[in-house]
């Protein structure tokens, strides 16, 4: 995803409207990890990034 020097991206796409799942209908975010983007650690960003394509991953063999 990134370089361990860069920061990591924030992966919103400026829609922000979460489903009934909590779950942004853009950026698959949940609402708590839109919440607390901005104090997480580069570490728990990259858990975020890795999530998020998990979701996308999900939603592909539905």
């Amino acid at each position: 995803m990134s370089e361990p020097d860069k920061p990591i991206p924030n992966p919103c796409l400026g829609i922000c409207q979460l489903d009934e799942r909590d779950l942004c209908i853009a950026c698959t975010r949940s609402g708590m990890e839109i919440a607390e983007w901005g104090f997480f650690t580069e570490d728990e960003k990259r858990a975020v990034w890795a999530r998020i394509r998990e979701r996308e991953a999900g939603e592909r063999e539905d």
